[in-house]
C-alpha cells in the first residue's frame, strides 16, 4: 500500500484554507449572515427584497425565508441556515434571533482565538454556558400561565408571518386549541367543530 500525502479532489476554482485562516473565514461567513438578517428584527425591522436567478421577487422580514432564498455556498454559513431551519421546525419562531446569537458567539470566539485560547476550550465553555442558561430558564419558568400572556405570546409569534390584520382573533383561536389539548392530548369532536367554525368566522 502506497504511503504519502493524501490526494484531495476539489472543484475548479476552489480555495482550500487551513488553520487560523480557515477559522477566520468561517467566523466571517457566520457574522456576515447574522448581519444580513439583523436589520429585520424588532418592531422597526425592515423587509428584504430578494430576487432569484429567474427574476422572481420575494419580499419578507422572516429570517428563515430570507436564508432559504439566499444562494449560500459557504459550509459554515450553511450551518447557520440549518440552525434557522431547526428553530423554525421545532418552535416556528425565533429564527432571526437564533442566527444573530450564533453570529455573536462566533464574533466573541474570534476575540478569544486572538488571545490564543484553543478552539476546544472555547467550545467547552460555550457548552457549559448553554447548560447554565438552561438551568436559569428552568428556575424562572412559569408553570401557571394566564390566558392573557398566552395570547400575547401567540400574537408575537405571528408578527411578520402575514397575519397582522387578524392577529388577535387568530391568537385567541390558537390559545383555545392549545388549552383544549393541554390536559390529555386529545380533542373531542364538539371542540373541533367549535374551533373550525371560529376559524371560518376569522377568515
Amino acid at each position: 500500500m502506497a504511503q504519502g500525502q493524501p490526494i484531495f479532489i476539489l472543484p475548479e476554482g476552489t480555495n482550500r484554507l487551513l488553520g487560523r485562516d480557515a477559522q477566520r473565514t468561517n467566523i466571517l461567513a457566520g457574522k456576515v449572515l447574522a448581519e444580513t438578517v439583523r436589520t429585520t428584527l424588532g418592531p422597526k425591522g425592515m423587509d428584504k427584497m430578494l430576487v432569484d436567478g429567474l427574476g422572481d421577487i420575494v419580499v419578507t422580514n422572516d429570517g428563515v425565508t430570507i436564508l432559504k432564498e439566499m444562494d449560500i455556498e459557504h459550509p459554515a454559513a450553511k450551518m447557520l441556515v440549518e440552525v434557522a431551519k431547526t428553530q423554525e421546525d421545532e418552535v416556528g419562531d425565533g429564527t432571526t434571533t437564533a442566527v444573530i446569537i450564533a453570529g455573536e458567539l462566533l464574533k466573541k470566539s474570534e476575540t478569544l482565538l486572538d488571545m490564543d485560547i484553543h478552539p476546544t476550550i472555547i467550545a467547552m465553555g460555550y457548552r457549559q454556558a448553554a447548560e447554565k442558561a438552561q438551568e436559569i430558564l428552568d428556575e424562572i419558568a412559569i408553570e401557571d400561565i394566564s390566558r392573557e400572556i398566552l395570547v400575547k405570546v401567540a400574537m408575537t409569534a405571528m408578527t411578520g408571518k402575514g397575519t397582522e390584520k387578524a392577529r388577535e382573533p387568530l391568537a385567541n383561536l390558537i390559545v383555545d386549541a392549545v388549552q383544549q389539548v393541554a390536559d390529555d392530548g386529545e380533542v373531542d369532536t364538539l371542540t373541533l367543530i367549535t374551533l373550525k367554525s371560529r376559524k371560518k368566522m376569522v377568515q
